[in-house]
């Protein structure tokens, strides 16, 4: 990928080769990854973490929690992603008929297995099974053209915008909010169990997990809605056109920014203060609403840089490149630090700390995956959802192939 920006935007969507790549679907993946990694590690590290810390928590840390829930859209961008890496993968596939649908099938089913087991073993919070089950309905609504795709997305948005804030004015007015002391005693048995051993872990994550799953059916709705942006995109070839457009970046940004702040920082008085826990569904409706604007200003702001620095724009595609083995390895990682798998500081760091050794974690993984993938195509967690998806290996022929060459040509990064 060259880091210098092109001097005019192309007039139509640039062609993606057979088994290319879009290096700024990359780069904004590498970036996203920085951003879940801040959220989950708060949900990991403590019940009070994501708050800035419990009764008697410093500045420091209640301060961090807000920053964090005032700029953090990174699941909508990364959904949106997957939508658009959607499209890009049925491109490169070619027409393939009924075969499309099979191995979109076993790529599901190998995602939603991927999911349980990380929801089991490392984190509840798990979303890989939700992308599995609504991928599903993305592949069904396939057939849209961009316009209708957008007008969907645009209803599913805004209808599950009126149910929270609906939800979460009667909350405001009807009920009273919880207290340290109410929700002391069910934090404390939290707390027990996670710096627990194998089995305490385990079941404090059975235990959680329906609420998790819960929460993500709640949201499913501006999940889609962000598949179905992403799949707009692509077949608009937004990217490809705009994604080297430094004016057009620029003036994105700019434009955006604003109103993804204000609702941001809107989101973060209702959930960590100074607003009290009654108004937390009322900030995720406005969330819902100005979410896109701060998404959609990151990601310009993440390809003007990836456009001016070269190497920081290799780091983060590469570490596009294997997302799925990146997120699994920050749970893997956060489990091993907090829980009784390994550390059990469950509870015992602050939030400032548990954020600032995130960028440690997220350096350290930029660095891994550069490195793997200057010397191979996929990372093990991709290379397993390849081959079930292929039903074989990739870069093997199918046995019904006979005599046509065994490898495909190493994909082209554009």
């Amino acid at each position: 990928m060259s880091g210098e920006p092109a001097a005019a935007p192309a007039a139509a969507p640039a062609a993606v080769p057979p088994g290319g790549r879009v290096a700024e679907v990359d780069v904004l993946r590498g970036f996203a990854l920085f951003g879940i990694l801040l959220v989950n590690a708060q949900l990991m590290a403590g019940p009070y973490t994501a708050f800035g810390g419990g009764p008697g928590a410093s500045a420091a840390d209640r301060a961090a929690a807000w920053a964090v829930t005032a700029t953090t859209t990174v699941y909508q961008l990364f959904s949106f992603l997957l939508g658009y890496s959607f499209v890009l993968d049925r491109r490169a596939a070619g027409p393939a008929g009924s075969a499309a649908g099979a191995r979109h099938l076993r790529r599901a089913a190998c995602l939603f297995g991927l999911g349980l087991a990380h929801a089991v073993l490392l984190y509840p919070g798990d979303i890989l099974m939700t992308y599995a089950a609504l991928g599903l309905i993305l592949y069904g609504l396939r057939g849209l053209t961009p316009r209708t795709a957008l007008r969907v997305a645009v209803c599913l948005v805004a209808g599950l915008a009126v149910l929270l804030l609906a939800c979460g004015l009667l909350t405001v007015a009807l009920t009273e909010p919880v207290t340290p002391a109410q929700y002391a005693p069910r934090a404390a048995d939290t707390v027990a169990a996670y710096r627990g051993g194998f089995g305490s872990v385990v079941g404090a994550h059975l235990r959680e997990l329906p609420s998790a799953l819960g929460a993500n059916l709640m949201y499913a709705p501006d999940i889609l809605a962000a598949f179905l942006a992403g799949l707009a995109a692509a077949k608009a070839g937004l990217l490809e056109r705009r994604g080297r457009d430094r004016a057009w970046l620029r003036r994105t940004l700019r434009r955006w920014l604003p109103a993804g702040l204000a609702g941001g920082a809107l989101t973060a008085c209702c959930a960590n203060g100074p607003l009290d826990s009654r108004w937390f569904l009322v900030g995720h409706a406005v969330s819902l609403l100005t979410a896109p604007a701060l998404t959609a200003s990151y990601a310009c702001g993440v390809l003007l840089l990836a456009g001016a620095v070269r190497p920081a724009a290799d780091l983060l595609a590469a570490a596009g490149r294997m997302a799925l083995s990146h997120y699994l390895t920050q749970s893997l990682v956060l489990a091993c630090v907090f829980t009784g798998y390994g550390l059990g500081l469950y509870d015992r760091v602050g939030t400032a700390a548990v954020l600032a050794s995130c960028v440690l974690l997220y350096g350290l993984q930029l660095v891994w995956g550069a490195r793997l993938m200057a010397r191979t195509r996929y990372g093990p967690a991709e290379l397993l959802l390849r081959t079930v998806t292929l039903g074989r290996r990739p870069g093997r022929v199918p046995a019904c192939a006979g005599s046509r060459p065994t490898a495909a040509a190493p994909p082209r990064v554009r």
